[in-house]
């Protein structure tokens, strides 16, 4: 694949604007169809099936990533929340921190990593804490002001060796 972004948790690519984009590589561990409760039909289909904590890509190959992971760790296992945004396991803490390096680690210097997080179970806080990665900005969305959008820009190797 020769793209320039790549999305390693695109669930059904929910927030794109064009879900085909030939410029994005779509990734999920996860590729099923469900019905949900209303009759909508929820469809994953990543481009490659991956776990965002052992990517099969080399290092440095992105421009940007966008690590939107699931948020959940109490919900049912065919609730239409799990089924839709997927959920953490116990191992939630080290799980995200590989999803965080792994992400680093594909991402070219000075490249943008866009990182999506519903605090309702757990807390941003507490995330931002499994990266040793500053971001560079954020802003809270939704009802509830409890999804934030965060931005980090990967330095280059000269600016972490200070």
């Amino acid at each position: 694949m020769n793209t320039k972004v790549l999305d390693p948790c695109c669930g059904s690519r929910m927030f794109h604007f064009d879900r085909s984009n030939p410029g994005v590589t779509f990734g999920d561990i996860r590729k099923e169809s469900h019905i949900l409760c209303d009759g909508r039909s929820l469809e994953i289909s990543p481009d490659i099936e991956m776990d965002f904590r052992d990517m099969p890509f080399d290092d440095e190959s992105f421009h940007a990533v966008v690590f939107d992971p699931p948020h959940l760790i109490h919900a049912g296992d065919q609730s239409w929340l799990a089924l839709k945004y997927g959920k953490l396991g116990q191992s939630w803490k080290e799980d995200l921190a590989k999803g965080f390096s792994e992400c680093f680690r594909v991402l070219k210097p000075n490249g943008m990593l866009i990182f999506k997080w519903n605090e309702t179970q757990i807390k941003v806080s507490e995330i931002l804490a499994l990266t040793d990665q500053k971001p560079w900005f954020g802003h809270p969305s939704g009802k509830r002001a409890n999804t934030h959008w965060i931005g980090f820009m990967k330095k280059e190797k000269a600016d972490t060796e200070e």
